[in-house]
């Protein structure tokens, strides 16, 4: 009974670690920059949280594929003449 609560607990907080990763990539715009930079970067503006998009943004990095709440809303639609 115990090894299988054990499991349980195991399996249900790998289950949300992978759900809260962040795949998105990032990039500065016109200029050089290294892995290290990136990494410094990443980590320095990594919290409890997750990855604070403002802080990696005030150090010139732009998200190449942004999340959905970054994502620009969808154009209107043309009014339907009847």
């Amino acid at each position: 009974m115990r090894a299988w609560v054990t499991i349980v607990l195991v399996s249900a907080a790998l289950a949300t670690a992978a759900c809260s990763s962040d795949d998105r990539e990032w990039m500065k715009v016109d200029q050089k920059y290294t892995r290290d930079e990136f990494r410094r970067d990443y980590r320095e503006c990594t919290k409890k949280d997750g990855l604070d998009d403002a802080c990696m943004r005030q150090r010139g990095w732009v998200s190449v594929n942004p999340s959905k709440s970054d994502a620009p809303p969808p154009p209107p639609q043309p009014a339907r003449r009847y």
